[in-house]
């Protein structure tokens, strides 16, 4: 298995340059002009990534979550999930860097091998960034129209906070 690992990428490559030279591509040129393209989106991307990191660093910085979510501390421990993974339950959609702030934190204060940590874990890997995707991507290339996205991205990511629970209630 470890061969065929090593070996997958430049049989690609050589299938897509003598594929190129069949179909009678340039493809030098076409190199460039993918790699010109990915430079631009990277160019356009970057101000929304600086902007959205900024945003949510100020926001977990002031403490406000974890105030307002101190209300859920009773119902919370009744069905047993920790304080601290609710802001990370509550900001996965938007940024998967602050989703991974705040599963460092919960690893150093309680440990990766934690109910708390395992937990984290799991949420980490059932959901995604739906905003961030959204905002990010869909405006570097222009679409204006999301229709569905949104709210099926979102209802995706509550089953997978859901899941993430259960899962980690039944095997933890």
């Amino acid at each position: 298995m470890n061969t065929l690992s090593k070996i997958v990428i430049p049989i690609f490559v050589v299938f897509v340059v003598f594929y190129g030279f069949k179909k009678k591509v340039s493809i030098y040129d076409a190199f460039l002009e993918g790699a010109k393209e990915g430079l631009m989106i990277s160019f356009n991307i970057f101000p929304s990534i600086i902007a959205m990191v900024f945003a949510i660093n100020i926001f977990l910085d002031s403490n406000f979550v974890y105030e307002v979510l101190s209300i859920f501390r009773p119902i919370l421990e009744f069905v047993n999930i920790p304080l601290e993974i609710m802001p990370m339950a509550l900001l996965r959609p938007i940024s998967g860097t602050a989703t991974l702030a705040i599963m460092n934190d919960i690893f150093i204060n309680y440990g990766p091998d934690s109910y708390a940590g395992r937990l984290a874990s799991v949420l980490q890997g059932c959901t995604d960034t739906t905003i961030y995707v959204l905002a990010l991507y869909f405006s570097s290339i222009g679409i204006k129209k999301t229709r569905y996205s949104l709210p099926v991205g979102l209802f995706a990511d509550l089953v997978g906070i859901t899941v993430a629970f259960l899962i980690t209630m039944l095997f933890f």
